[in-house]
């Protein structure tokens, strides 16, 4: 049975003021990937992550090509190295033998940013609302104050926050003497706090606030030693690998008693739509954190439900491999 293969890519414009590891980008930038058996066909997207994926776009594109063409021909290929490429390929294969769920998880962590009221409205409308804050970028003082004022605007909110390691130990001890004691138990985590993991882990003792893992969990000898302060670990399955990959992450921190809390690497709606799947399947009880689509400006291939962002379709993307 003849298979085939397409890989495109994709540019798509973000809003102002988007931050990556102490840089503004202007857009997100990936690939696309599409293939087909007889009347069968699956989606994945390939999307290295600037200051996060240790691949680059172009070795991202050389590799899936090389990969694709291998499966296209029928041949046998073991999983790539590069987590963005495998991760994409996997999901469109699963897509196109049926292994990818349906369903999807679409409420999700909703992320802090833009026009405060509007916030406070999204969140007020909740029930049981979740955000997550990015902190560090600005003194302590200013990150602590926002948070208190969040938390006490919404007596039912329950907050995670991620410093993506930007803080010293002195800068997280002034932050957390700023947290209003009253608050503290509902910060559900904060992701990385400071700038190694031994110091995060002596924050979290000193204070009592708790901690999750996210870049730590991927580095080469991570060890998952259970504290009392930790309470998840942050799966972002762009760049932690295959689709095997990232469940057996899962399944390591659901039995070591610990939340996973799978999250997105800035993907595209395609990509989002994806991983909203995925929580559904294998993180059901944990609101994952996929709110990063108002980020953009436009939505690619298949929509996320309710956003009124305008939608970019196949035939609008630039083909860069066709097998």
């Amino acid at each position: 049975m003849k298979r085939r293969a397409l890989l495109f890519r994709y540019r798509i414009p973000l809003v102002a003021g988007v931050v990556l590891r102490d840089s503004r980008i202007k857009y997100r930038e990936g690939l696309l990937v599409k293939i087909g058996e007889a009347d069968r066909e699956g989606w994945g997207e390939i999307a290295p992550l600037p200051g996060f994926s240790h691949e680059t776009p172009d070795a991202a594109q050389q590799e899936a090509t090389e990969r694709l063409q291998c499966w296209v021909n029928g041949e046998h290929a073991t999983e790539s190295t590069l987590p963005s490429v495998a991760f994409g390929l996997s999901c469109a294969q699963a897509e196109l033998a049926g292994e990818l769920p349906a369903g999807a998880d679409w409420h999700s962590a909703t992320l802090c940013s833009g026009d405060p009221d509007e916030l406070l409205l999204r969140l007020g409308a909740q029930q049981a609302p979740v955000a997550k804050m990015k902190v560090g970028l600005y003194e302590p003082v200013r990150d602590a104050m926002m948070v208190n004022l969040l938390l006490e605007a919404l007596p039912q909110l329950t907050l995670r926050l991620d410093a993506n390691r930007s803080w010293s130990q002195e800068k997280a001890r002034r932050f957390a003497g700023f947290i209003a004691p009253a608050q503290r138990a509902r910060i559900a985590f904060i992701e990385e706090p400071c700038r190694t993991p031994a110091i995060s882990s002596q924050f979290a003792a000193e204070t009592g606030l708790a901690l999750a893992w996210d870049e730590s969990s991927r580095e080469a000898g991570f060890r998952l030693d259970v504290t009392p302060q930790l309470r998840a670990v942050i799966i972002k399955p762009s760049l932690t690998g295959s689709l095997s990959s990232v469940r057996e992450r899962i399944t390591q921190a659901q039995q070591a008693g610990l939340s996973a809390v799978i999250s997105s690497s800035l993907e595209s709606s395609l990509g989002l739509t994806q991983l909203a799947r995925l929580a559904r399947w294998l993180t059901p009880a944990t609101v994952p954190g996929l709110d990063t689509l108002g980020l953009m400006q436009q939505q690619l291939i298949r929509r996320w439900p309710g956003s009124p962002l305008p939608l970019c379709t196949e035939a609008s993307l630039e083909v860069v491999w066709r097998g």
